[in-house]
């Protein structure tokens, strides 16, 4: 299922990927970012799952900011998983 995540108090607008389940494929970060990095996070993310993703990602932080393209790619891969599971 894609899905499509709107971030808060990053540069990229959204990130958008597939969810299969708990498992993470074809990340992209849109309108705005660090191009290197957000090439780079989805290649390391690829095929991971929800829990890898936070374990590794979540919690870090841009600078002076609360958040980051990586820590709202965690919170935005637990957000799609736990709707999902209300779907079903």
């Amino acid at each position: 299922m894609e899905y499509c995540y709107e971030t808060e108090g990053v540069c990229p607008k959204r990130i958008k990927f597939n969810i299969d389940g708990n498992v993470i494929t074809n990340v992209v970060f849109l309108d705005g970012g660090c191009p290197g990095n957000l090439k780079a996070v989805p290649k390391l993310v690829e095929g991971m799952t929800v829990e890898e993703i936070e374990a590794k990602l979540k919690g870090n932080l841009c600078g002076m900011k609360k958040t980051s393209c990586a820590d709202q790619l965690a919170i935005a891969v637990r957000k799609a998983y736990e709707e999902t599971k209300q779907a079903v």
